[in-house]
């Protein structure tokens, strides 16, 4: 017989899983709901305007869709080139001012979006930003980079430094006690990291209106009109497709992760 613990997480874990999934499958009969009247259980018509218009060649809904994907994946390389070296400074390192970093790094998370949007706005206008790929880039940059940060701050504190000073020792110079010690060691909270920033970035849509000017669209621009409308079906099309996509690139991540430890292991020889 189970013992009451394993069965008491079972149920924990079963309730959960109700609360994460019933959501999903409404959004997933809102997809093909025609008319959906207070108090019946079930839609009294059913459709596929929804999944139509969003295949159809004129919604241009895919072509934005990988063109997010794109842009959400550079601001993630962009964001973990930055936060990399300036998360191993804070975890390392001891500076004046350091607390006053921490703070000033997690301003864009304390401030309103809207208040700093609008001064950098001006600003990207004057440095010829404004409506562009690159400006609508930066701007991501600000939301993305606090989380960074934080996560690879901490994975760094609890990794240390003393692998690395060792492989220094032994005649490794930095960039490479850097590359083969270190970097395998916080691959899992880059990866964390990437993915979040790649969330964040997928999921802007006021930034993205403001910088770009309506000439950079995203997949979220198409997105929240659909759900502020009233259209539950467009809403819950698009809000599919959203949910699939971050889903996907974190396993596909996961995958890629799993394997680049794979062929590190071969490479060792076991006695």
């Amino acid at each position: 017989m189970e013992s009451k613990t394993s069965i008491k997480y079972k149920f924990i874990i079963g309730l959960f899983l109700s609360f994460l999934l019933i959501p999903l499958i409404v959004i997933v009969i809102w997809s093909f709901t025609k008319i959906w009247p207070w108090p019946e259980i079930l839609p009294s018509s059913f459709g596929i305007r929804g999944w139509a218009y969003f295949f159809e060649p004129s919604s241009k809904s895919i072509s934005t869709l990988l063109f997010s994907i794109w842009l959400s994946f550079v601001v993630t390389l962009v964001t973990l080139a930055m936060t990399i070296p300036a998360a191993k400074a804070l975890a390392f390192y001891q500076f004046k001012g350091k607390k006053l970093i921490e703070i000033l790094v997690f301003a864009p998370v304390i401030v309103p979006t809207v208040t700093v949007a609008m001064g950098i706005h001006i600003q990207f206008i004057k440095m010829g930003l404004a409506n562009t790929f690159i400006g609508v880039v930066l701007i991501h940059l600000i939301p993305c980079i606090p989380y960074t940060i934080r996560i690879l701050q901490s994975v760094f504190e609890i990794v240390g430094e003393k692998m690395e000073i060792q492989a220094k020792v032994l005649g490794a110079r930095p960039y490479q006690a850097f590359l083969h010690v270190t970097f395998p060691m916080i691959l899992p909270g880059i990866i964390s990291a990437g993915s979040m920033a790649f969330i964040v970035s997928f999921s802007q849509y006021f930034l993205t209106f403001l910088i770009g000017g309506g000439r950079v669209i995203t997949f979220s621009m198409l997105m929240f009109p659909f759900v502020q409308s009233g259209d539950r079906m467009m809403g819950s099309v698009y809000s599919i497709v959203f949910i699939l996509t971050t889903l996907l690139f974190l396993i596909i991540i996961e995958k890629l992760t799993n394997r680049f430890y794979q062929e590190k292991l071969k490479e060792y020889k076991y006695v």
